[in-house]
């Protein structure tokens, strides 16, 4: 699998160091489409911080990737749903962390999550 980077830098905006407009991935037989993961531990129970969940959630996308023989280096696009516009930067370092710095298209939305506990939700979308 290849991937090719598209960032215009006339015409548009211009991305940040850990955000690409558009990633096209060529030569690929695969796509998982992860569901929005929370950070809740084995037993359903979500962190009790913002930090502690989005370390849940990096773990229980790993754990997701590899039962499809993949792993975070896989991860084509990312969706993140914070319950507070407060979470962006820890999200964005959490997410910078768990993919070594390579950048991929990646949108953040603030929206109210189904249970009260969760602060974080993601989703990805892999290719191999």
């Amino acid at each position: 699998m290849e991937t090719f980077a598209h960032s215009p830098n006339e015409g548009i905006y211009p991305a940040t160091s850990d955000y690409l407009h558009g990633l096209e991935v060529r030569g690929h037989e695969r796509l998982l489409f992860v569901a929005g993961t929370m950070g809740l531990d084995a037993a359903g129970v979500a962190g009790k911080t913002v930090a502690d969940q989005l370390g849940l959630i990096w773990q229980n996308i790993r754990v997701i990737l590899a039962s499809a023989g993949m792993t975070v280096d896989n991860i084509v696009r990312l969706t993140s749903y914070l319950r507070d516009p407060a979470y962006a930067a820890a999200n964005a370092e959490a997410r910078v962390a768990a993919l070594g710095g390579r950048a991929v298209p990646t949108t953040a939305i603030v929206v109210q999550l189904l249970e009260t506990d969760w602060l974080v939700e993601v989703e990805v979308v892999a290719a191999a």
